[in-house]
This record gives structure tokens, sequence and C-alpha cells, in this order.
């Protein structure tokens, strides 16, 4: 399945902690965005770290989740980078 995870970490600290965990599963495209294909496994660990990492009582996390027809119409604008999908990639 394909996410964006988007997030609102008070703490720089925290904030810093998660973006390092994030990255071990998704692409960061943006300051407090990550995205990317990801199993259903993967997922429900991806969460388990979340919310080790943040205080639900400052910090917000979204987990957007995108069908397979929505994916190619995100749109990019200024700088920035679209994530290739694994049907995107050629061998």
């Amino acid at each position: 399945m394909y996410i964006v995870v988007a997030y609102d970490v008070v703490l720089d600290r925290r904030r810093t902690r998660l973006a390092k965990r994030l990255k071990g599963f998704l692409q960061h495209v943006q300051k407090s965005v990550f995205e990317g294909d990801i199993a259903e496994e993967r997922l429900e660990e991806l969460r388990a770290i979340i919310w080790n990492e943040i205080d639900p009582s400052e910090d917000s996390v979204r987990i957007y989740h995108l069908c397979q027809r929505c994916i190619p119409l995100t749109e990019v604008m200024g700088q920035g980078i679209y994530v290739e999908t694994e049907a995107d990639e050629v061998i």
C-alpha cells in the first residue's frame, strides 16, 4: 500500500528522532512529510515506532492511504521529488 505520513512534533529532539526512524520505512519528501510503498506488516511496525517516539498530548501524526489511481495524480510544485513506486522501476 502507498502511504503519506505527515507530522507536527513540538520538541526538536523528538522530531529529529522520529524523522530518523521514518527514513527506514519511507522517502523523506518535505520537512515533516514522508511517503512511499509499505507492506501491511511494516505499517504495523511503523505505527508502533511512531507511538513510541511521540507525546500524544503535544504531537500529531497523520497517515494517509493513497489508492493506486491517486498516486499518479500527485502534483509537486516548486522544489520536490516524485517518489517512484515499484511499478515505476525499470530493470
